[in-house]
């Protein structure tokens, strides 16, 4: 199976990036936090990469691709993100893996402190067996989304950034009669709530 780590993250420039915490955290503390969960995700992306052949591409906003390299090294591939609401750039960054003959490819955010490598195996291992994985998030969305092939109604009519993400995209995957797998529900950290207990 040949497989790829897609990672969506943002530059961490003060006032663009984790607005919602911006109140609480003011605009240098949210771009701060952002630097730090993505800094700790690419930990993690690079122990699995130690241990599974997998490639790695990171689509992100802001910035720049010198910026992008000089952040998180420039052996890894970038790509902007692109126009259009979340499920659309979603969409086009798994088009593109499939259409170079990827087999497995599975997308993540960098909002998600608790994800670690052994649950990326995991999920790539699950994948093998089934047609879509999703690790579900607390605030109903999810932090990880694995698929086989493009399936482009899964993000279609969905109402991003609300807490029927998971449920519609469930929904949407039943009617599809879609082989399911779930990992282990965890936080991700959007919004000043789930600051509680975040050792970030």
């Amino acid at each position: 199976m040949a497989e790829r780590l897609i990672i969506f993250t943002r530059y961490p420039e003060p006032g663009t990036t984790k607005t919602r915490l911006i109140p609480v955290l003011g605009a240098k503390g949210a771009a701060r936090l952002q630097r730090q969960m993505t800094e700790q995700t690419m930990a993690q992306v690079r122990s699995l990469q130690a241990s599974r052949p997998l490639s790695v591409e990171i689509y992100f906003t802001g910035g720049n691709r010198e910026q992008m390299q000089a952040w998180l090294g420039s052996d890894l591939t970038y790509r902007q993100q692109g126009e259009g609401d979340l499920g659309v750039r979603m969409a086009s960054a798994f088009e593109a893996s499939f259409a170079t003959g990827i087999t497995g490819a599975i997308l993540i955010g960098t909002d998600c402190p608790d994800l670690r490598d052994q649950l990326m195996e995991r999920a790539f291992q699950t994948l093998e067996y089934h047609d879509l994985i999703l690790g579900p998030a607390q605030d109903g969305g999810y932090y990880l989304i694995g698929l086989r092939r493009l399936i482009p109604e899964l993000f279609v009519g969905i109402s991003w950034g609300s807490d029927l993400v998971r449920q519609q995209t469930v929904e949407i995957a039943q009617r599809l009669d879609l082989a399911i797998a779930y990992l282990p529900i965890l936080t991700d950290i959007d919004r000043p709530e789930d600051l509680v207990g975040c050792s970030q």
